[in-house]
């Protein structure tokens, strides 16, 4: 039987795609095995919906996501959370990690659009989609989730 696919945010993996050019490397005993057995599929929505990198920090305010100059990218943001969709589906995806408190892929927490650093309950548009498509996302702080659901999988 062919182990599940997951879809990740590519800057856990360490990939120089986030806003500033850096990534989000995650050195989680667990993630790295996971990695190793072939499990992920990743995908940086911001990147795949057209943003280059480096590219001016964004969050979401007023139901949109901006710059803190006020450029409006949100349509960049939803046709990544669509290539993201498409490609948890092509690979069957059983669930996703993605990057906690980031506009495409926040799960249960997101930057408030005050460029401040404040956070607040709330998900990125990826996330948002990928659930409402029958999904379950996880951020990279909730491994212990992420390995109670593979377990479940019987990996």
């Amino acid at each position: 039987m062919e182990k599940p696919k997951i879809l990740v945010s590519a800057c856990l993996l360490g990939e120089k795609v986030r806003y500033d050019s850096r990534g989000a490397f995650c050195g989680d005993a667990r993630f790295l095995r996971w990695q190793e057995e072939g499990l992920f599929v990743p995908v940086c929505p911001e990147v795949a919906g057209g943003l280059p990198t480096p590219r001016p920090p964004a969050e979401i305010r007023e139901g949109r996501v901006r710059t803190e100059a006020g450029e409006d990218v949100t349509e960049a943001f939803e046709a990544g959370a669509q290539i993201a969709l498409k490609l948890a589906r092509e690979h069957g995806a059983a669930f996703a990690i993605l990057k906690q408190n980031s506009p495409s892929c926040g799960s249960l927490f997101v930057y408030d659009g005050s460029f401040t650093g404040a956070k607040v309950a709330g998900e990125g548009r990826t996330a948002a989609l990928l659930r409402r498509h029958g999904f379950r996302v996880f951020g990279e702080d909730q491994l212990d989730e992420v390995e109670r659901e593979l377990a479940g999988l019987g990996i």
